[in-house]
């Protein structure tokens, strides 16, 4: 074994090299936000099958008898689990059981609808998480949003073209009205965005049912129902692949949103102003950004992206009329949705598409093999769990951390110091 006693000053023993640039990089890649929020999704999908064979009839029966036949338990696990995510996949991808290409791909462009509205309300919450805001306020500005939308879209009629567009404007306009309550309260008061945008949800909740309760209002004439007026036709999104698909325009806003919050995020100054607000709002004061503006602005795009996603609702998916269950929950799916594409336009874009995968095929998965839709939910939440615990993925996989420095390099720079 060579020693560092007869070496010279500045050599180093033979047996340790110091690591290469392209091994730093792969280190610093393999312990990144982007593997960590993919490893996410794998152990939460791993945790489900373990819930699903816990649940399933035909591996409880097979575990009866267990020490006599144990192939058969293993091939009901099997089963389960494999049936499970065939349907998964066969439900929100490709499905192999229809004859043609048109038919099979049908449900990706399921997925993609049930995506549109996830990724216009995560990428509201992203712009809030980048200026230090949690916005948890998406149901009450997806509603308000959906109120205003769907009045334009059946009480004004106007040409077609034009009154999509005021629909949506009008629609967004409310979500950012809703949205900058909140920023408004924070910059002047100081009040905290979680109080105040969980008040507003249930503000825009009650405002919105009584809306539907009250003639001439948003509820259907002549009716006793809370529910709307379908939408006139000039005001509904078109369908861009067809008749025979429910993909819909606003799939396209959603990409329009996209590109949108990344120049906003990464290229404009404004938000260079949220991002330094975001890391440090005592640092950026200081540098002469004015703290409180940023905070409304914030919150009026936040609210405005958020709302996009409640118009998507009332006219792309819920044409014939809504109700007050118009958000389905997605305002508080967007937070995760957020949080899986750690607030960056194209995660966020990707992580939507992911969870509409996963509504779309949960249907699929209780239709085909009777799994319960709440196994979709486990997924979403073990998803959350694995999300805000980095260093658990990164103990289980034992990913590095980004930045620091391997044993082997660690080992190098304390043999040069004894060498030097």
């Amino acid at each position: 074994m060579t020693t560092t006693t007869n070496l010279a000053p500045g050599q180093l023993p033979n047996e340790v090299e110091p690591p290469s640039r392209a091994q730093q990089v792969l280190r610093d890649i393999m312990g990144g936000s982007a593997v960590i929020s993919v490893l996410a999704v794998v152990l939460a999908l791993v945790a489900s099958a373990i819930l699903i064979v816990l649940t399933d009839e035909g591996v409880q029966q097979a575990s009866g008898y267990f020490f006599s036949r144990p192939g058969d338990t293993f091939k009901a696990i099997w089963d389960a689990v494999a049936g499970a995510y065939s349907a998964l996949f066969q439900g929100s991808i490709y499905n192999f059981r229809v004859d043609g290409f048109a038919k099979g791909i049908k449900p990706f462009t399921e997925t993609l609808t049930f995506a549109t509205p996830l990724i216009a309300a995560g990428l509201g919450v992203a712009v809030g998480f980048r200026a230090g805001l949690f916005n948890i306020g998406g149901r009450g500005q997806m509603l308000v949003a959906a109120g205003a939308a769907g009045y334009v879209g059946f009480a004004w009629p106007l040409p077609f073209g034009i009154h999509l567009i005021v629909a949506v404007v009008l629609g967004m306009l409310a979500g950012a009205i809703w949205g900058g309550i909140a920023g408004l309260l924070k910059a002047r008061t100081g009040a905290h965005e979680v109080i105040v945008t969980i008040m507003l949800n249930y503000v825009g909740f009650y405002l919105i049912s009584f809306l539907l309760h009250t003639p001439g209002a948003l509820q259907a004439p002549g009716s006793s129902n809370p529910k709307s007026p379908a939408m006139l036709e000039t005001a509904i999104f078109p369908k861009i692949l067809g008749p025979s698909y429910n993909l819909h325009l606003g799939f396209v806003f959603a990409i329009i949103a996209t590109v949108f919050v990344w120049y906003l995020i990464n290229r404009s100054s404004l938000g260079f102003k949220f991002r330094a607000v975001g890391a440090n709002p005592n640092a950026a004061l200081v540098a002469g950004i004015s703290v409180k503006n940023v905070y409304l602005y914030a919150m009026l795009i936040s609210g405005a992206l958020v709302g996009l996603a409640g118009v998507s609702q009332v006219l792309g998916t819920v044409t014939t009329g809504f109700t007050g269950g118009i958000d389905a929950g997605i305002g508080f799916d967007a937070i995760t949705v957020a949080l899986l594409g750690r607030s960056k336009p194209v995660g966020v874009f990707i992580a939507g598409v992911l969870f509409g995968a996963l509504k779309a095929g949960g249907y699929s998965m209780q239709a085909a093999q009777g799994i319960p839709i709440d196994i979709v939910l486990v997924v979403q939440s073990l998803i959350v769990l694995f999300i805000a615990a980095p260093p658990l993925v990164r103990a289980i996989f034992r990913l590095p951390v980004p930045g620091s420095t391997s044993k082997r390099a660690a080992k190098l720079a304390a043999t040069k110091a004894v060498a030097e």
